[in-house]
């Protein structure tokens, strides 16, 4: 049997993983946290180094599609860049995926008198069917955005909060958002 190391129980952190593929440059890394479908709200905690289950959504609503992140970046909100990704069938908390952006939420979330940004990138995974010939995200066409716009502002109205689209952008947008939010993970980790 092979020895276990308890000095690190745990998962090794999806955190640090790289933000782009090594074997394709264009291609984004995304660490699912959150499968399409699902009522539970998963988030990895750096500390116990798990995933762990954080919310319960209401009977009648879900994810609608994968959530995840895009690991060795910071966020708006102190976390990271938040990803949706459309994708034939849910992946599962934990599973990392090689993604192609195809645009960017830009939102502001605010917490009774404190706002910050809290944008999510929206990605095709690079083996899905259904979704490969989706280039920008105006291709998904009006009533997507209109869609995540309501989930995302019922999302956190159940948690006190007010959630409000800014704007939807394509992928060059999404391209240099990910850049920033690799240098402001850079940053604070050399702070």
């Amino acid at each position: 049997m092979p020895k276990q190391n308890r000095a690190r129980p745990g998962l090794a952190s999806p955190l640090s993983l790289p933000s782009y593929d090594p074997d394709d440059a264009d291609m984004l890394v995304v660490v699912i946290e959150t499968p399409k479908g699902s009522r539970n709200k998963y988030a990895f905690d750096p500390e116990e180094r798990v995933f762990t289950l954080t919310k319960v959504l209401p009977a009648g609503m879900e994810f609608p599609y994968d959530f995840g992140f895009v690991p060795s970046t910071k966020g708006g909100d102190g976390d990271p860049l938040d990803a949706l990704v459309l994708m034939d069938e849910p992946a599962f908390p934990g599973c990392r995926l090689t993604c192609r952006a195809i645009g960017i939420i830009e939102g502001e979330q605010v917490d009774k008198k404190d706002s910050e940004r809290n944008d999510r990138l929206v990605c095709v995974e690079r083996g899905t069917h259904s979704y490969s010939h989706i280039r920008h995200v105006d291709d998904l066409g009006k009533a997507f955005g209109k869609e995540l716009e309501n989930f995302f502002v019922n999302y956190h109205q159940i948690s006190g909060k007010t959630f409000h689209v800014l704007a939807m952008k394509g992928p060059g947008q999404a391209l240099r958002q990910v850049k920033a939010c690799r240098k402001a993970a850079r940053t604070h980790a050399a702070a």
